[in-house]
């Protein structure tokens, strides 16, 4: 039998301590969704040609909160459950995700940003502070270009505005392919239609592939104010991208979320919402 030195154990020692640090980080872990606290409102509104689910929570100036592509409202449990103390808070299922149906029209960023903006007109609301992450940044910047009387800020979150802002390997990612999973889980568990998540994955990877395609020309048309987030190990979106971002958007904000990946409101919830009410105080 070979022999172990006190120097193997050492070293043995030293990587286990290691793999496990690497291990623990936050960053590369994907927490479990929240559970969410009881609407005082929810239902499915009629909005263009589908039923949009939606719920509300608290009282005071009113946050809508958008999830990503193939998410749903829950991910918002601990935001919901903070702001809810000092805030009307909005949440819905997208079109096609979660408890909203989809119809035959292709998926696009301008489809779902009108069924957001006829969700407002069905809740009689007026302009909200609209908190979007990944593809509900991306449809808070294209609010902010087309129906900015909507809206008192946008704070976006690992959005991107043209497609080259994605990395390449993000679908070999663990901690993105465990998101892709789980939401497959919920799918099945939420939508009206719980066997087609294969199809629907395929519709939304339709328009990921081709959108959004927006210019430096658009982007500068933006008046309303803009925080741009991103976590310091997105698995998604490129940090140089969200940059150049910050730089075309007039006025807007970058910050930067420490030990934080696409994924950041689930893995520092504390640090995420204090980010959104600094946003809101203009710090």
């Amino acid at each position: 039998m070979r022999r172990i030195t006190i120097g193997m154990l050492t070293f043995f020692s030293l990587f286990l301590a290691v793999a496990s640090a690497q291990s623990a980080e936050r960053w590369a872990e994907l927490p479990a969704f929240p559970p969410m606290p009881t609407p005082k409102t929810s239902g499915m509104a009629d909005v263009n040609d589908i039923k949009m689910y939606f719920a509300e929570y608290g009282e005071g100036d009113p946050i809508l909160f958008i999830h990503g592509g193939l998410g749903n409202a829950d991910v918002w449990g601990h935001q919901v459950a903070d702001f809810a103390k000092d805030h009307l808070v909005i949440v819905a299922d997208s079109r096609g995700h979660g408890r909203s149906t989809r119809s035959q029209q292709p998926f696009g960023y301008d489809l779902m940003t009108s069924d957001y903006v006829a969700l407002l007109d069905y809740l009689k609301i007026g302009k909200v502070t609209l908190v979007g992450w990944s593809d509900g940044g991306i449809i808070g910047i294209d609010m902010a270009m087309k129906n900015p009387e909507k809206l008192t800020r946008v704070i976006a979150q690992a959005a991107n505005v043209t497609t080259d802002g994605v990395k390449a390997d993000v679908m070999n990612n663990k901690t993105f392919a465990d998101y892709i999973n789980v939401a497959g889980e919920y799918y099945k568990k939420l939508s009206p239609t719980p066997n087609e998540y294969d199809a629907f994955v395929n519709q939304i990877s339709e328009m990921w592939a081709t959108q959004p395609t927006w210019t430096a020309a658009d982007l500068g048309k933006i008046t309303v104010p803009v925080t741009l987030a991103i976590g310091d190990h997105d698995e998604a979106v490129k940090l140089d991208h969200t940059e150049m971002m910050a730089k075309q958007i007039p006025g807007a904000k970058l910050i930067i979320l420490k030990d934080a990946s696409h994924f950041a409101m689930l893995q520092d919830p504390a640090g995420y919402d204090a980010m959104i009410r600094d946003s809101m105080a203009g710090r």
